[in-house]
Order: C-alpha cells, then sequence, then structure tokens
C-alpha cells in the first residue's frame, strides 16, 4: 500500500480519537470531487464539482456558504473599493481592479446547483454563494452537493491570476467554488476583500484537462504520470499543440487545492532523508543567474523541511513543491508559490517562511481572517530560527527586527489589536506590523515568561494536539500552560487584545546602610510582565534575579545562580528589593539584559 493511502487512514483514526477524547470539539469534513476543462486561449474553464459534506456538529444547518474567490477581481468589488480607499494600499493591488476590461476580470458563475440531487436556490454575493438548502443537514449528516460552474482566470493582480509578471501563464489559487468554515463560533463566510483564507479538512480528487503543452504542478498526488510523461518521471514527450491532456491528482486531508500550469516549466526532484520528495517547477526561460539561484535553493529546502520537521513535528505527505508563480510568495496545501527573480537571500527566505506555513496554518489551521498573527507571526519567528541556522548566520537574537518593528508601531499611536479582524486595520502596514512581528514576538516572548525548554515542549506538543485542526489562541495558550504549570491568560488577553504596552524602568538605585542596596523598579506600561534583573559590581561579577509575576502562580525554571526574589502583584506600580551589596560597588542594575522583553523604552531599563 502506498504510504499517502495509509496517511489517509491514520488521519482518520487520529481525528476519530482524538474527537472522542474531546467531545468539545468537532470539526466538518468534505470530500471534493472535480473535472475542470482549461481554455488556454480565453483562460476560461468549466467545471463540475461533486461534494460529500459530513455535519459533524451538534447543530441543524439549513443553509450552507461558498466561497467564490474570482469574483474579486472585478471592477467595484470590495477588494477593489479598499484597496482604492486605503490610505496605503497593497502596491501589487492599487486602482488595478478598477481598470480591468471584461475579457480580464476574474469570475466563478455556478451554472447548477443540487442536495442530493434536490434542485438548491442560491444567490451570489459578492465573492459569496448562499445557499438555502432543500432539507436541513441534521447532526452527523451526510448529504452530496453537485455543482456546475464556469470559471474566468483574471489578469495576475494578487495571489491568483494569468500571465504574471514573470510569464508563468496560470497561477491557480482559491479558483473552485469552496465550501465555507461551520464551527463552534458559526459560519466563517467572510468576503475576499485582501487578506487570507480559511477551509474545510477533507479530501481532494481532481481532474485538470488542459493543453498537452502544459505542465501542471500543486497540491496532491499524481495517479497517472504514465499518461503525462512530460516533465514528470517518465521521460520528455512532446505533444501536439492543441491536443489535450488530463492530470488527475488526489490529495488526502488538506483544506485546499492549488495548482498552476504553463509550457515551459523545468521539474526537478530531490529527496529529504526520511522525508517527503521536493520537487520544484520554474520555467526554463529563466536567465541563467536565477536558474542558478534556483538550482542552490534546492538543498537548502531540504535543510529546512528537516529543521521544521525536527522542532516542530513531522511533515507528513510524501512531497511538497516549490511553484514558480503568484505575486510574491503564498503558502498552499502541499505546495508554495513564489516569484523567482530575486537575490539568492531573498529566495532562501521567502522559501523558508512560505515552506513553514506547511506547519502553522496548513497543519495548525488557524483561521486566517481572524488570527492572522498565529500563522504568519509563528511562521516569521521559526522561520528567523531556521534561517539563522541553515545559511550559518549564527545570529544571538535573530528576530531582533521584529521586536523593533513591533515598538515602532505600538509608539505611532496607529497600533490595533492582535484581535483585529485582518480585513479591519485601517492601514497595511499596522496589520503587516501585527501580524508577522507582533505576532513573532508572542511566541519568542513567550519563552522569556514560560523558559526556552518550556517554549520548545509548548511547539511541539501544541503540534501533536493541534495538527489537522483548527486551533485559536486559546490552544496554544493552554498547551503552554500544561507544559509550564504556569496561570497564562493574563499574557493571551494584553498581548492580543488590547494595546497595553510593557514599560518597566529602575527607579532609583539607593543605600540603606554601608553593606545593602535597595533597588527600585517601576511600572510604566500597562501591561505587566515577570522581570529578569542583572546587577553588574565594580569587581566585574555579575549577580542574577528573577521577580515572578504574582498572577502567573509560579515560576520559570531558572538556573541555580539566580535568585529567586518575592513575586510583584501588578497592581503595585512600584517593587523594591535589597542587594546585599554596598551602593558603591554597584555598577549598574538592568531589566531583561538579554533584550527578550518586547519593553517600548529601552532607555529606563538600566541604572
Amino acid at each position: 500500500m502506498k504510504r499517502h493511502s495509509l496517511l489517509t487512514t491514520f488521519f482518520v483514526l487520529i481525528t476519530c480519537i482524538s474527537l472522542a477524547q474531546n467531545h468539545r470539539y468537532w470539526q466538518q469534513h468534505v470530500d471534493y470531487k472535480m473535472d475542470i476543462d482549461m481554455n488556454v486561449d480565453t483562460y476560461q474553464y468549466t467545471g463540475k464539482q461533486e461534494l460529500v459534506y459530513t455535519n459533524n456538529s451538534p447543530d441543524v444547518l439549513t443553509r450552507v456558504y461558498y466561497h467564490l474567490y474570482f469574483n474579486a477581481f472585478q471592477p467595484g468589488s470590495e477588494m477593489d473599493v479598499r484597496s482604492r480607499t486605503i490610505a496605503d494600499p497593497d502596491r501589487r493591488v492599487k486602482d488595478r481592479i478598477s481598470k480591468l476590461e471584461q475579457h480580464e476580470f476574474g469570475f466563478i458563475k455556478v451554472n447548477a446547483l443540487k442536495q442530493n440531487g434536490k434542485a438548491l436556490k442560491y444567490t451570489t454575493v459578492g465573492t459569496v454563494l448562499e445557499v438555502d438548502l432543500a432539507t436541513a443537514i441534521q447532526p452527523g449528516e451526510q448529504v452530496t452537493f453537485d455543482m456546475e460552474f464556469l470559471g474566468q482566470v483574471p489578469v495576475q493582480i494578487r495571489r491568483s491570476g494569468r500571465n504574471n509578471k514573470e510569464g508563468i501563464v496560470l497561477s491557480m489559487t482559491q479558483w473552485y467554488p469552496k465550501m465555507a468554515e461551520y464551527d463552534f463560533e458559526g459560519w466563517h463566510a467572510d468576503p475576499y476583500i485582501g487578506r487570507e483564507f480559511h477551509g474545510v479538512w477533507g479530501n481532494f480528487d481532481v481532474k485538470l484537462t488542459i493543453d498537452k503543452n502544459y505542465i501542471i504542478a500543486g497540491t496532491g498526488y499524481l495517479q497517472n504520470p504514465n499518461q503525462i510523461g512530460y516533465g514528470y518521471e517518465t521521460g520528455k514527450v512532446k505533444r501536439p499543440k492543441g491536443d489535450k491532456l488530463t492530470w488527475h491528482f488526489k490529495a488526502p486531508n488538506v483544506h485546499d487545492f492549488t495548482w498552476a500550469a504553463d509550457p515551459d516549466y523545468v521539474h526537478d526532484k530531490i529527496q529529504v532523508p526520511n522525508g517527503p520528495l521536493l520537487r520544484f517547477f520554474y520555467k526554463n526561460t529563466l536567465e541563467d543567474v536565477y536558474k542558478e539561484r534556483w538550482k542552490a535553493l534546492q538543498p537548502k529546502t531540504v535543510d529546512f523541511m528537516q529543521f521544521f520537521s525536527e522542532n516542530i513535528g513531522p511533515y507528513p505527505y510524501d512531497q511538497y513543491a516549490v511553484i514558480q508563480g503568484g505575486d510574491g510568495g503564498m503558502e498552499y496545501a502541499m505546495c508554495t508559490l513564489i516569484t523567482a527573480k530575486r537575490g539568492m537571500n531573498s529566495l532562501v527566505g521567502v522559501t523558508a517562511h512560505e515552506l513553514a506555513h506547511t506547519w502553522f496554518q496548513f497543519l495548525l489551521a488557524t483561521n486566517e481572517a481572524k488570527h492572522e498573527w498565529m500563522d504568519e507571526g509563528f511562521t516569521s519567528y521559526v522561520e528567523g530560527l531556521a534561517f539563522d541556522k541553515v545559511m550559518a548566520v549564527n545570529d544571538e537574537h535573530p528576530n531582533e527586527k521584529a521586536y523593533k518593528s513591533y515598538i515602532n508601531l505600538a509608539l505611532s499611536g496607529k497600533e490595533q489589536p492582535l484581535s483585529t479582524h485582518a480585513d479591519r486595520y485601517e492601514f497595511n502596514r499596522s496589520y503587516g506590523v501585527a501580524a508577522y512581528s507582533k505576532g513573532s514576538v508572542f511566541i519568542e516572548q513567550l519563552a522569556y515568561i514560560i523558559g526556552e525548554d518550556n517554549l520548545k515542549k509548548t511547539i511541539k506538543l501544541y503540534f501533536k494536539e493541534w495538527a489537522f485542526k483548527h486551533p485559536t489562541p486559546n490552544s496554544i495558550i493552554r498547551i503552554a500552560e500544561k507544559v509550564s504549570g504556569l496561570e497564562l491568560d493574563w499574557y493571551l488577553t494584553d498581548f492580543t487584545q488590547t494595546t497595553n504596552t510593557i514599560d518597566y524602568s529602575v527607579k532609583t538605585v539607593t543605600e540603606k546602610h554601608g553593606n545593602t542596596t535597595i533597588v527600585t523598579l517601576q511600572r510604566i506600561g500597562l501591561m505587566p510582565m515577570p522581570l529578569d534583573i542583572e546587577v553588574t559590581l565594580k569587581d566585574g561579577t555579575k549577580q542574577q534575579y528573577y521577580i515572578p509575576l504574582q498572577m502567573m502562580r509560579g515560576e520559570k525554571p531558572v538556573a541555580e545562580s539566580v535568585t529567586i526574589l518575592k513575586d510583584w502583584a501588578w497592581a503595585y506600580p512600584t517593587y523594591r528589593f535589597e542587594i546585599a551589596v554596598a551602593k558603591n560597588d554597584v555598577i549598574s542594575v538592568e531589566i531583561d539584559p538579554n533584550n527578550k522583553m518586547a519593553d517600548i523604552n529601552k532607555y529606563n531599563n538600566k541604572n
């Protein structure tokens, strides 16, 4: 039996066991079968979709919703208007959608939809299809939806599209009618305005019929490589132009399906030891300098795959593809689309970032619209660690830039809480810094609070308990509590649901009497934190102190040389402790000497 068949069985068993162990958690399930016929001259495609939907919720469903993402690429769409009215529009979008001609639009038009053979009433509202069911779906019930639709690939503007700036003909992301997620919070039928995605876990069986000169890359395992020939395992067999060929893919236990197609793709392969096969697709017409970089990228990608598998959890599929396409870099199931014409560090960096997303969003499938910082921030954090190791940078603080970026935003007056919906940020820059930088700081600062070893254990346990599910912010913080034995709800609340800032100062260092020094600390910001303190003496020795935060109800592990002081209760604005050393022998007292706390004013941390 093939490994991915065993994986499918394993995933089902794990899901059943998890649901049995935790009756409070449930998730919906979908099985897609799609037959697609693409016309590469008109950029239109017809589709037949059979979707078997399993209602694992305790609720009776009277409606369902589908995402029709391509409808965003039309003049007057929400994405278009938002891009033209926000103060700092995405440079890739700006007013480009408003200028599209009809033959350049993107659209998905549903022509027929049935539930268990009965025709349904439905309405297209922007990028969402609203469907009234013929019969309510009962808890535990499974129903089949049959759909016929017509799509048109838009000119490449954002993520999806045709003929991107590097000449990739088709970047097919979020291209099909996609069932919206329903969970304990209800339906997540968000309009597509510019941010990212949320999907239902399931299995995909997709047949793509296209001109035979095209090579397809993307999600899933190719079922008919012997029929395809060109560019895959069986040698290069060029077919006559105009004839079509059907590519058949299956993808077990994913929540999306992506593909890209171009007649000039080169296909390289490299095996990860005890891991997946890596596939690389890039245009044969690339300049030699870029081809050389794509070759050099391949062993680095092996290193990244091994780093993430070792430090988060094992990559569970048989393959992963790095594909030239899209408009920058974007993660998808079992693959990523990235642009190719980059410097080497940029190419390696974007690949590391998008590959890391396989764990933080495609295995730990957070809702990117509501918890964008959990996928972008956590990804940025582990990307920084991986890049530092794989590229032998040896930086003591690989994610220092994230701290600086967040602190600048916090001081700008333009920060919004991390709990802000991804589409509701006033400025694109505020979204970017919040999601990527502050999200990264959240996870690295957690190590400061609970200890480095506990964070490593937390990340691995988080993966073990929440892979192939939909974790929320509470999921990661509860895992951290289990690992550390500390109470951490205050951290989740203040750092993600408010814009409270951290600001502690060394207020005074005074002499009590000959051999005793009194240190007075002050909490200026509203956000509480435990504190690491370093005292430097005249003779060059350093004394380490740790002040637990009372509401943590415990302490992080510290070295034997560190003196643990009494707890600091948050409501008290000042805190005093004594050092059995004369003041004249004290050179300095410093809060957080390793700069792992996101204190917005470092200048008052040392006296």
